[in-house]
């Protein structure tokens, strides 16, 4: 059970919830959390749980865990410059809802802003800042990769490119779709983006990055990609339910007004919290994420620890793409939702419906592994409404597809099984 140099019996011995033999095939919802988080939960409210900012010895150890700790990892996984760059929110949805308030004030009438079908945590905060301020909404859509597959939609540059003016204010996308699996090459299209803008003569480009679902497969790199903001959920990168969100410096400096009490300043550990954040112990407990990564490889890298997962991820991806895409299952009325291609392009979330003579709905399917047990996969549109309302033929969008979506601590064996299940479903 070792694949490219990575030890996934290693990788689940860390998950106390893996020991029951339970397969879970809904990580793109919310990932298990590593024994490493779950004991520093115990020991933030054991030792320190006290209010912040005082000068006694146990509130001073909880403001350093709350206010040093927590975002300096978070920086680590973003690779940003600074902790100072670094937010935390109860969700990503409400860190970007709290950021696209926070720049009210920087947007003028007539601004325009690039958004995608994807997830709308990184969608509607535009929208309904646009529709506040007088901002115009245009809409980057995923188009099919293969004209046999009409459902094989991803996002293209091509028809990202039309779409930028020198009206364009803001570039919001994915870096990796929840629903197709689809890895977008992050760093191709923000160069793309800010060598278009100024040609056209954009007074000011910002552009937003969901990493929700990219963050558990792959090495968030915020310099590199040249990107403004940039937010993903600790609780699918095994951690706990709460959100980071890194904001470029100079974009906290020059675009964001702060949210937080007027009597505190945006540039210090105050702001690190959003309004209604999370609670201190999920701050802390999200240290425990870095520590558990760094376990994974001799090398004791970041970089090591990702190459070895896009390794052993390639193993799951692989057989589930073979079988879904296979002449009988084609000829069956099964049809992948996004790029079929098995590669580093892809994670290993992989979506698709029962169409034709004898359809089949998500939901039914989804009902059969329910009842068979053991198994846990989902059906929906997995908060990307638009981008499962806009595929055609046409699908009940409530419906939405059957997603099965794996991480680095599931197995070979566990595809396997999942594949004997859906023999029986489409027989």
């Amino acid at each position: 059970m070792t694949s490219g140099g990575f030890d996934v019996i290693n990788a689940r011995s860390h998950f106390p919830s893996l020991n029951s033999g339970y397969i879970f095939g809904d990580n793109a919802g919310g990932s298990q959390a590593a024994q490493e988080v779950i004991s520093r939960i115990l020991d933030y409210l054991t030792n320190t749980n006290v209010q912040l900012g005082a000068d006694y010895s146990i509130s001073v150890e909880a403001t350093r865990r709350v206010m040093v700790d927590g975002p300096t990892e978070a920086a680590k996984l973003f690779n940003a410059k600074s902790l100072q760059e670094v937010v935390f929110g109860s969700s990503s949805t409400m860190n970007l809802e709290n950021l696209a308030r926070g720049m009210e004030n920087d947007i003028q009438p007539g601004d325009e802003f690039i958004i995608t079908g994807e997830h709308e945590a990184n969608a509607s905060p535009w929208k309904k800042l646009a529709k506040r301020r007088g901002a115009v909404v245009k809409v980057w859509h995923a188009t099919p990769l293969n004209p046999e597959n009409p459902y094989s939609v991803s996002l293209q540059i091509k028809e990202l490119l039309p779409l930028i003016s020198s009206k364009t204010r803001i570039v919001a996308f994915t870096a990796c779709s929840n629903v197709l699996g689809s890895i977008v090459p992050v760093k191709e299209v923000v160069q793309a983006i800010r060598v278009d803008a100024q040609a056209k003569g954009s007074r000011k480009v910002e552009i937003s990055v969901d990493c929700v679902a990219y963050a558990p497969h792959r090495q968030i790199d915020v310099q590199d990609w040249d990107v403004d903001f940039c937010v993903f959920s600790y609780y699918k990168v095994y951690g706990p339910h709460i959100s980071a969100l890194y904001v470029r410096a100079s974009s906290l400096e020059n675009s964001v007004t702060s949210l937080v009490h007027h009597f505190l300043k945006v540039n210090q550990s105050s702001y690190k919290l959003q309004p209604g954040g999370p609670g201190y112990e999920l701050v802390y407990a999200t240290t425990g994420v870095v520590a558990y990564l760094l376990s994974l490889t001799p090398a004791n890298s970041l970089q090591a620890t990702w190459d070895a997962i896009t390794q052993h991820e390639q193993t799951l991806v692989s057989p589930l793409i073979q079988y879904l895409t296979d002449a009988k299952q084609w000829a069956r009325g099964v049809r992948v939702v996004g790029d079929t291609s098995v590669n580093f392009s892809r994670a290993p979330t992989i979506s698709f419906v029962v169409i034709g003579d004898r359809a089949i709905t998500s939901k039914a399917i989804v009902e059969i592994f329910d009842k068979k047990g053991g198994i846990g996969i989902r059906y929906g549109h997995f908060y990307a409404y638009t981008l499962v309302d806009e595929l055609t033929p046409k699908l009940d969008t409530e419906d939405g597809v059957v997603r099965i979506s794996l991480v680095h601590y599931n197995t070979v064996q566990e595809v396997n099984r999942i594949i004997e299940i859906l023999n029986e479903v489409l027989a």
